[in-house]
Parts: C-alpha cells; structure tokens; sequence
C-alpha cells in the first residue's frame, strides 16, 4: 500500500520541478492546501443535503403552495392486475402485436389500452410541486455561491490580471475565505453526485452526471496541486448561467409564462457568453498558456487542462441545444422545451392530443410540463450543472 500511495503521489507528476510535498506542508506561518482537507467534503455533502430537505420541506414547499404550483401529479391509471404485470415484468411500451393480444384477452379496445399505458407510464414522473422545490433549492444554493464568489474574487488580484494566478506559484498560502469557498462548492457536488439518483431523471442524466464527475475532479485536482486561484475564478464562472435558469423554470412551473421565456432568453445569452466567451478566452488562455509560460511543464498541468477543455466540450453541446431552443423562440414566439436537463427519461407525448391543444410553450420543468417537461439545462432545446 504504502509502494502504490508513493506512485500515485509522484511528485514529478503533481508538482513543478524542483517542488516537493513537503515544501507545501502548512506551518504557524502559512497555511496550504492539503489533500487529507478533501475528506470535509463527505460530512459537508451530508449536511448540504439534510439543509436540502429542510429547505424543501418547510420554505420551498409553502412557498410553491402560495403560488398556486399544482401539488398533485398526473392521472393514475386504473388499477388492472394483467396490464400492470406486463408494465412492471415485460414492457412499458408494448408494441402492435401485444397490444392486440391484450385487446382480445381484456375485451378492451387497442386505443383503451394505450391510453392506460400512457397513464401509467405518467403515473411513475413527479410533480410539479417536486420539481418547483428542488429548483428553489438549487436557485437558492447558486444564488448563494455565485453571491459569496463575486464579493471574495473582487478583493483579489488574479479577478483582474489572470497572470495573478502563477505569481509566486506553488507557494500561494491558503486563504480562509478561498478554502470555505472550495469546501462548500466541492461538497455541493458531491451531494449532487448522490442525490442525482434520487432526483428528477432526465433524459441528459448521462452528460450530467459526466459533468458532475468532471467537477468534482476539477476541484479536487485543482486544490491539491494548489491551483485554486484560477479555480475560483472557474466556479465563479459556471455558476451565475444556473440562476437564471433555475428562475426560468420556477417561472414555468408557476404558470408565468412570459416571464418564463424571457429568463430563458437571458439564460441562453448568460450561458453562451460566458460558455463560449468567457470561458476560452479568460480561463483556458490562462491555463494553456500563461501557466506554461510561468511555470514550464509538467504532468498534472496537461491533466488539468485535458479536463477544463472536456468540460469545454460539454459547453459546446449544451450551447447547441440552447441555441435550437432560442431560436425556435424567435421564430415561433414561444421558448420550445428546456433541452439541457429537463426532460425526464420516462417522459411521453400525448400521441392523442392535437397540435393546436399542445402547451403554449415550454422551458419544461425539472420534469415535464404536461405531456412534456425539460435538470441542468435543455431538450429539444437546452442545458445539472453545471460545471
């Protein structure tokens, strides 16, 4: 054990040459990141998330109420015992051939029995009272970080001159502010990586629970090797796109359909410009060349930056689904569904419904907004966290 935490500890791969581990020991003098502060990030996850539950529970429950959010879910079908064994051990989606089969051995109708499958198939997606409440929840927590982010990183000389964040390198004492700031944003991760299993499924789960791991990494990564300055300047970054959308989709979910769509819009433009401006030109111009250029190369350099441009990519994608949605906006007059994570895997059109009954527009849920809903961001359109 002791052979493998000395291979994976390297410091020819961590640090710059001529750095050792134990020049980034903390002394009474000054204090630097350590790698054993990563274990915080457990406890903390766990209290986040009771705090999540607390929150939903007695301030974002009574608050969605007072709005009028509708509190019950969709029509349950009636109960069958043959079309639940075969929804729960065969298939919630029976093709042609079992559909007859069913329709001779109930006596019922082919359209009857899609219609009790459709029903069943909602039956299982959650409210809007849920999906309201963890986007409160979400709103809140970002709203929190990004606010806590912009007052630190405004007193800090690398928010200005991104050169700032190799001067003097590794050797940058550890800050209590900036330390609180990392802990809090690694253990909300964390939580999220957790909670995304029990949370409203949507159709990106995968890209997002991508995200989340490439964060959490991100973080972890970027406060042993101490680069936290460029770090925060990260966080910071990704987080101020999430509070705009979360406010879409309360919006939504209170029927506030106007003012839905122009949040969204704002979103979009939030999103791209910081996704695609900001974020290449200020944070990987740095990391890719400014850093080489004060401090030479070495291994975890090009692990970091390999990670910040998958991250990139991940922008890329998602910028595309928002840009889909804000134009069909533009074009129709109405925001078209929430492409990045708002879709649950499970959801299903109305195939009965007609066109012209279909919901007047839709940066959809954490869930579905009728027939049809849109966690991070959107689908037929858009962008958990982030980052």
């Amino acid at each position: 054990m002791a052979g493998i935490l000395a291979w994976f500890w390297n410091e020819r791969f961590w640090l710059p040459h001529n750095v050792t581990w134990a020049d980034l020991q903390s002394t009474e003098e000054a204090a630097f990141p350590q790698a054993e502060d990563l274990y915080l990030a457990f406890p903390l996850a766990f209290c986040i998330f009771m705090i999540r539950l607390l929150f939903e529970r007695f301030i974002a429950k009574p608050c969605a109420l007072g709005l009028k959010v509708q509190a019950n879910g969709p029509q349950k079908a009636q109960p069958n015992a043959i079309l639940e064994k075969v929804f729960t051990a065969i298939t919630k989606h029976p093709d042609e051939k079992r559909l007859e089969g069913l329709s001779k051995q109930l006596d019922w109708d082919v359209r009857s029995i899609q219609r009790w499958f459709r029903q069943r198939r909602n039956q299982e997606k959650p409210s809007t009272l849920r999906k309201f409440c963890e986007s409160m929840w979400r709103f809140t927590f970002y709203l929190y970080i990004f606010t806590y982010g912009v007052r630190f990183l405004k007193k800090t000389p690398w928010l200005w001159n991104t050169r700032q964040c190799w001067s003097g390198y590794p050797y940058q004492p550890l800050m209590p502010d900036l330390h609180y700031y990392y802990m809090v944003e690694l253990s909300f991760y964390w939580s999220l990586m957790f909670s995304q299993f029990i949370d409203v499924k949507r159709k990106d789960f995968g890209i997002m629970f991508t995200h989340h791991i490439v964060a959490v990494t991100l973080i972890s990564f970027s406060y042993v090797t101490n680069l936290t300055r460029v770090g925060t300047l990260i966080l910071c970054l990704h987080d101020v796109a999430d509070i705009v959308l979360e406010a879409a989709k309360m919006a939504n979910y209170c029927k506030c359909q106007k003012l839905s769509d122009l949040l969204f819009l704002t979103f979009a433009v939030v999103f791209i410009v910081s996704r695609l401006g900001i974020y290449p030109l200020w944070i990987l111009n740095t990391t890719l060349f400014e850093l080489y250029e004060a401090l030479g190369n070495f291994p975890a350099l090009w692990v970091f930056n390999v990670l910040l441009i998958v991250l990139q990519i991940l922008h890329c994608l998602w910028s595309y689904l928002i840009i889909k949605a804000a134009y069909k906006a533009l074009s129709k007059g109405k925001v078209a569904k929430d492409a990045r994570s708002d879709v649950e895997s499970s959801s299903d059109e109305e195939e009965t419904v007609p066109r012209s009954k279909a919901p007047h527009s839709a940066i959809a849920t954490n869930g579905t907004s009728g027939a049809n809903g849109t966690n991070g961001y959107l689908t037929g359109a858009t962008c958990s966290e982030e980052h």
